[in-house]
C-alpha cells in the first residue's frame, strides 16, 4: 500500500514537472523587477502610449496611485494623489499621451459630482477637472446597472470629442443625458436630454461618438416595469438614439420573437451595425449571433441577419458526439457577457464573451453553525466573427474554468490572440475537447491561443509559471502591435511584453 502511494505521488510529480516548452511565435521581453511604494491589489487602468511609455493607475482606500514606465519598462515616475472619501472610479479613456480617469464623488445623499483625472504620461503631470454636478434620487447613481464592458464613455475616432452617457432618474420621471466634451480642454461642447418619460425605463447598452460629435446611444426601452420577460414575450424593444447639438431622434428595432441581453454598435460605410447574441427563450441565454443594420442618417433598419451558433462552438465545449446532439437540438447557451469587440484591417468584427455566474455554498463550523461562501465563476469563452457585411463567418469557443477574470484578447496581423493562464499541460479529452484549466496537483502556464482568419486554432505556450513571475493578462494593454501585462498581488512587480 505504501509503495502504491509513493508511486502515485511520483506519477503526479512527473505529470506536473514535464510540460511543453514555450511555443509562442511572439517575441517575449521581461522587464526588471520593481518595488511597489504603496501596496494596492488590482489595476484600474493600464495604457501604453504610441511613444512606448506605459502607465498604471490604481485606486486605494485614500489615494490614487500613478506609475509610469519608459519604453524599456523601467520605472521612471511615481505619484500619489489624494482622493475624496466617497469618490469612486467609474471608467477611463486612453489616447495619445493621456489617460482620462472618470470618478463620481457623492458629498451628499442626492448630490453627485463627476470628475476627470487627466494623467499625462509624457510630462508626468496630473490635473483634476470637475465635469458637472447632478442631483439624483436618494442614494441613486449617475450610472445605473453594471456591465463587464465599459459602455458609458466613448471617444471619437479623431480623438477630439468625449461622450458620456448618464441617467437622470427621478421619483416621477425617467430621462437620460449625453454630455459631449472637448477631449483636450474638457470644455463642454453640448448637453442633451433624451428618452424622457414618466414611467418607461431605458437600459443603456452601448455608446459611440463620431468625428462630427454626433452620438449614438443604444439600449432597451422597457414596456412595463423593468423585467425582461412578461407573459412569455420580451418586455422591451431595442431603441437607437441619435444625439447632436441640434437635437435628438430615435428608431426602434423590432425583435419580434427574439430576446437579447445587449448589443454593441459598430460604424462602417455610413451604416450602423448592432451586433450581439440572440435567444428564443430569454435574455440570459443565446442561440446565435445577430446583426441589425441601420442607415446612419435615417436610422431605418436595412437588414436583419440572424445565424444560429456554428457546430464548432458546441464541439469545442461538449466534444464531438455531445456537441452534435446539442447542435441538432439548437441548444441555447447561458450567462455569457461581452468583453471585447475587435475589428481587423478588412472590416471583420470579432466579439468575445465570457460565461459568468455566481454560486453560494454553506460552510459548516463546529462552534457557531457556519457561514455562506460566495463563488464567482469565469468559465467558457465564446468567439464569433462577423464579416464586413455583418454575416457570421465562424464561431469557436474555449472550454475553460476560472475563479477570477483571467484573459485578454487582441488582433495582430489579422490573427486573434487570446492570452490566459491554464494548467501546465492542456488537457486533451477523448471527445476532442481541449480543457483550459488547472488541475489540483498541477502547476500553471501562460498560453497564447491563436485563431487564424478562417478560425483554425493553435495553443502556443508562452511560459511555465513554476519558479517564474505569474502574470495577469486580464490587466494587459495592446498598443502598436505590442501586448504588455504585469503582476498584481506581489510587492515586487514585473512586466512582460509580447510583440
Amino acid at each position: 500500500m505504501k509503495k502504491t502511494i509513493i508511486l502515485v505521488v511520483l506519477c503526479l510529480f512527473s505529470y506536473v514537472s514535464n510540460g511543453q516548452e514555450a511555443t509562442t511565435k511572439l517575441k517575449i521581453t521581461e522587464s526588471a523587477q520593481f518595488k511597489d511604494e504603496v501596496k494596492v491589489d488590482g489595476i484600474d487602468a493600464m495604457y501604453t502610449s504610441p511613444s512606448g511609455k506605459t502607465a498604471i493607475v490604481r485606486f486605494g482606500k485614500k489615494n490614487i496611485l500613478l506609475d509610469v514606465f519608459n519604453s524599456s519598462l523601467d520605472k521612471e515616475f511615481f505619484k500619489i494623489i489624494k482622493n475624496e472619501k466617497k469618490e469612486f472610479y467609474k471608467g477611463h479613456l486612453s489616447f495619445g499621451d493621456e489617460i482620462k480617469v472618470f470618478t463620481v464623488y457623492s458629498p451628499k445623499k442626492k448630490e453627485r459630482i463627476l470628475y476627470c483625472h487627466t494623467f499625462n504620461i509624457k510630462n508626468n503631470t496630473h490635473t483634476k477637472t470637475e465635469l458637472f454636478k447632478a442631483n439624483v434620487k436618494k442614494r441613486g447613481g449617475l450610472f445605473s446597472g453594471s456591465n463587464k464592458r465599459q459602455t458609458s464613455f466613448a471617444i471619437s475616432p479623431n480623438q477630439q470629442y468625449i461622450a458620456i452617457a448618464t441617467d437622470n432618474i427621478k421619483k416621477n420621471s425617467n430621462s437620460y443625458f449625453v454630455h459631449v466634451f472637448d477631449a483636450e480642454t474638457l470644455n463642454l461642447i453640448y448637453k442633451q436630454s433624451y428618452q424622457d418619460h414618466k414611467e418607461d425605463y431605458f437600459s443603456h447598452n452601448d455608446l459611440i461618438i463620431k468625428d462630427d460629435a454626433t452620438v449614438y446611444s443604444l439600449g432597451k426601452l422597457y414596456k412595463n416595469g423593468r423585467s425582461d420577460k412578461k407573459n412569455g414575450e420580451a418586455n422591451y424593444e431595442l431603441v437607437l438614439h441619435k444625439v447632436s447639438q441640434n437635437g435628438t431622434s430615435h428608431a426602434s428595432v423590432k425583435l419580434e420573437d427574439l430576446f437579447v441581453r445587449s448589443l454593441v454598435i459598430s460604424h462602417k460605410n455610413n451604416e450602423l451595425h448592432l451586433i450581439g447574441f440572440y435567444s428564443e427563450k430569454n435574455s440570459s441565454r443565446l442561440k446565435g449571433g445577430c446583426n441589425f443594420v441601420l442607415d446612419e442618417k435615417s436610422l431605418a433598419v436595412k437588414t436583419k441577419k440572424i445565424t444560429e451558433l456554428p457546430k464548432q462552438v458546441y464541439e469545442d465545449l461538449y466534444g464531438y458526439r455531445r456537441g452534435n446532439r446539442k447542435k441538432k437540438k439548437s441548444t441555447e447557451l447561458s450567462n455569457f457577457y461581452v468583453d471585447y469587440t475587435l475589428e481587423d484591417t478588412n472590416g471583420n468584427t470579432y466579439i468575445l464573451a465570457e460565461e459568468f455566474y455566481v454560486t453560494s455554498y454553506y460552510v459548516g463550523t463546529a462552534m457557531n453553525g457556519g457561514y455562506w461562501e460566495t463563488v464567482y465563476h469565469y468559465d467558457d469563452i465564446l468567439i464569433l466573427k462577423f464579416d464586413a457585411n455583418g454575416k457570421l463567418s465562424w464561431g469557436r469557443s474555449i472550454f475553460k474554468r476560472s475563479g477570477v477574470p483571467s484573459y485578454n484578447a487582441f488582433l495582430k496581423n489579422d490573427e486573434l490572440h487570446v492570452i490566459l493562464n491554464s494548467g501546465k499541460n492542456l488537457l486533451e479529452k477523448k471527445d476532442g475537447r481541449t480543457k483550459v484549466s488547472q488541475g489540483w496537483f498541477e502547476s500553471s502556464s501562460l498560453y497564447d491561443i491563436v485563431y487564424s482568419s478562417t478560425g483554425d486554432v493553435s495553443y502556443d505556450k508562452i511560459q511555465d509559471n513554476r519558479g517564474k513571475v505569474y502574470y495577469m493578462p486580464y490587466f494587459g494593454t495592446f498598443t502598436d502591435g505590442k501586448f504588455i501585462t504585469t503582476t498584481t498581488r506581489r510587492k515586487k512587480k514585473q512586466f512582460m511584453k509580447l510583440e
